[in-house]
């Protein structure tokens, strides 16, 4: 009976099925004109549609329209994350300890008073140099005092990039560039592409410590975003720096931690906890 019901699906496929197997319409390129359109555009990432299509005509006498050039990258090319090239800042900070990245943002205290944390960050080692803290509104002289203390133990890179904030037109804050003999490298304005590692920084501080603790004073505000400091900069792996941590620990000195022996170190005020050699 199941060779009956067999043969009895296998004629009525034969019967009712279309003879044409394929969908009418006319015939795209074969895999070898695929391959070589992909392989262009991958070898020219800045190169669009109509010049792809005008080289492979030059260069194999084949004529292909541009909207058929353009679903083949569609389906088949996926753009890398750096094929646009690097930004100019990224360039810059590719110079190892020339670049400082500097950003400003607000944070309310338990009580709802007003606070200002300037974030200052090393462009290369992804690393936070330090915060000031500044409670109500800021002027040039806070400004002024705020970077002093964010900075205060660092030898001053050769550049500082800040964006369009009317705080930096202080003639305080240009005076103090001047003494610490700094040049100021302003991103591109309304884009924060321009200007990425220190606004995802910013995030960063938000969703994982300021947004899941409270303070009271900017001296609590400032030991709360120290402690954060220690543990971004020597203990948290960070996805750009395939990773590693910013600088490395001083329990990284140390021997490996077993997964058969070892003990949580917590941190910013536990909410944190990574594991160590016990």
């Amino acid at each position: 009976m199941r060779l009956h019901q067999a043969l009895k699906k296998r004629k009525y496929r034969l019967l009712f099925s279309p003879k044409v197997r394929k969908k009418p319409g006319p015939k795209g390129p074969n895999h070898e004109v695929i391959a070589a359109v992909v392989d262009m555009k991958r070898r020219n990432p800045s190169w669009g549609c109509p010049r792809i299509a005008q080289q492979i005509a030059s260069a194999f006498a084949i004529p292909i329209n541009k909207d058929v050039l353009r679903r083949i990258l569609a389906v088949r090319y996926q753009p890398t994350a750096d094929s646009a090239g690097p930004s100019w800042l990224t360039v810059l900070g590719h110079a190892k300890d020339s670049l400082w990245s500097l950003d400003l943002f607000r944070c309310e205290s338990a009580v709802l008073r007003t606070h200002w944390v300037l974030v200052v960050m090393d462009q290369w080692t992804r690393r936070i140099v330090g915060f000031g803290v500044h409670r109500g509104v800021v002027d040039g002289v806070g400004l002024c005092r705020m970077f002093n203390r964010a900075t205060r133990g660092h030898t001053p890179p050769k550049y500082l990039s800040a964006d369009h904030d009317p705080l930096y037109r202080f003639h305080q804050w240009e005076a103090n560039l001047r003494i610490l003999n700094m040049k100021e490298i302003k991103s591109m304005p309304h884009v924060p592409l321009s200007h990425p590692f220190v606004e995802r920084l910013i995030g960063t501080i938000r969703r994982e410590c300021l947004d899941r603790t409270l303070f009271w004073t900017a001296a609590d505000l400032e030991m709360t975003l120290l402690d954060f400091q220690h543990y971004y900069n020597g203990h948290r792996a960070h996805a750009g720096l395939n990773g590693r941590t910013p600088e490395p620990s001083a329990d990284q000195g140390c021997a490996r931690a077993s997964v058969s022996a070892y003990r949580w170190q917590p941190h910013c005020r536990g909410l944190y906890q990574t594991p160590m050699a016990a």
